[in-house]
């Protein structure tokens, strides 16, 4: 899977996971940062993702770990503010996660250990599936060369 550019602020999606073959599509693992842009913020940079995901052209993969995680974050008071910005509940968050992931059981720790003990289970995750992981979180994405060594790509949604 392709590297992105860093000198761009909006990035597309690397097209070869889009057009994988729907029977076996490959995983993605999203940290909850990319969780709120595609649900919450309805971030532009995010129209490709909600597409491969609602089409099945990529299998989300999370844990309840991170599902709990989600649900802690909506209730954040500059969450629920764009929440109602947006004219959306937390319930419909959590609906839309659960319509649209794979859930798996919790990963083993994976020999790349992020600073951010929060990120190590999108990490671990990533790893034992050898998904793409998408993130936005400078403690996971500065790994990418130890992840990339252990089958997983990262990907810079954005800066």
């Amino acid at each position: 899977m392709s590297q992105v550019n860093p000198s761009l602020s909006a990035k597309p999606l690397p097209s070869a996971p889009l057009q994988a073959d729907v029977s076996s599509p490959p995983p993605v693992v999203l940290d909850t940062n990319i969780v709120l842009d595609l649900f919450v913020f309805h971030d532009p940079a995010t129209v490709k993702l909600k597409a491969a995901l609602a089409e099945g052209s990529l299998r989300w993969m999370a844990t309840a770990a991170m599902r709990d995680e989600l649900e802690r974050v909506l209730g954040y008071p500059y969450i629920v503010k764009s929440l109602q910005h947006h004219a959306i509940s937390a319930a419909q968050v959590l609906a839309a996660f659960d319509a649209q992931v794979s859930v798996e059981t919790v990963a083993p720790r994976a020999s790349a250990v992020c600073k951010d003990p929060d990120d190590q289970k999108f990490i671990d995750l990533a790893v034992a599936h050898k998904a793409l992981l998408l993130s936005k979180d400078k403690a996971v994405l500065c790994m990418k060369k130890r992840l990339l060594a252990l089958g997983v790509s990262t990907y810079i949604a954005m800066e």
